[in-house]
């Protein structure tokens, strides 16, 4: 069985991608990191429920999506990136984080559950931000977003090896990591 038929009907896949936004957005609440005490805290070093739910994550997905891959249900097509872009994207990023302390997604959870902050400054400020990025993209594009352009490819890819060879240890890491924040009480 592929995915196939999915890729042929657009609105099955808008409706399934609202799920799924609808579950993310669910899950980001029951984890606690809609919360803007708890995003403050992990800014400050204090509190680590959203780096165990970003490590819970990034542990659940990789393994997912590389059993999917292996089975033939799914194909990845990693983007080609630039130093540029990551580096406009990484302060865009930071400065919306710095100033409210909700990234885009826990922006979404936190309005989802009634956050007037995340509301008023958050999505305001996603629109904001995303009609100054249109506006400026020619320029930026011609003269920081295409600098150092990379290819696209996964990180076994790039090391030509079996994708388990780099997710297992991935996994081993993640998982000593967790413990270790458990351990310590963080």
């Amino acid at each position: 069985m592929t995915l196939d038929h999915l890729h042929e009907n657009n609105r099955l896949q808008l409706a399934i991608g609202l799920l799924i936004g609808l579950c993310f957005g669910v899950f980001l609440y029951i984890g606690g990191v809609t919360e803007y005490n708890v995003i403050l805290g992990q800014l400050l070093l204090t509190d680590f429920t959203v780096v165990k739910v970003m490590l819970t994550a990034v542990l659940v997905g990789m393994i997912g999506i590389y059993l999917m891959l292996g089975r033939g249900l799914v194909e990845l097509h990693p983007k080609p990136g630039s130093i540029g872009s990551t580096v406009v994207g990484g302060i865009i990023f930071g400065m919306g984080f710095a100033v409210l302390g909700y990234c885009p997604g826990t922006v979404a959870g936190a309005v989802g559950h009634g956050a007037l902050d995340a509301l008023f400054g958050g999505v305001t400020g996603i629109l904001v931000g995303a009609g100054i990025f249109a506006a400026a993209y020619p320029a930026l594009d011609e003269k920081i977003l295409s600098r150092g352009v990379f290819r696209s490819m996964t990180i076994p890819d790039a090391l030509k090896v079996n994708p388990w060879y780099v997710i297992i240890p991935f996994c081993i890491l993640i998982a000593a990591v967790l413990a270790g924040l458990e351990y310590f009480g963080l």
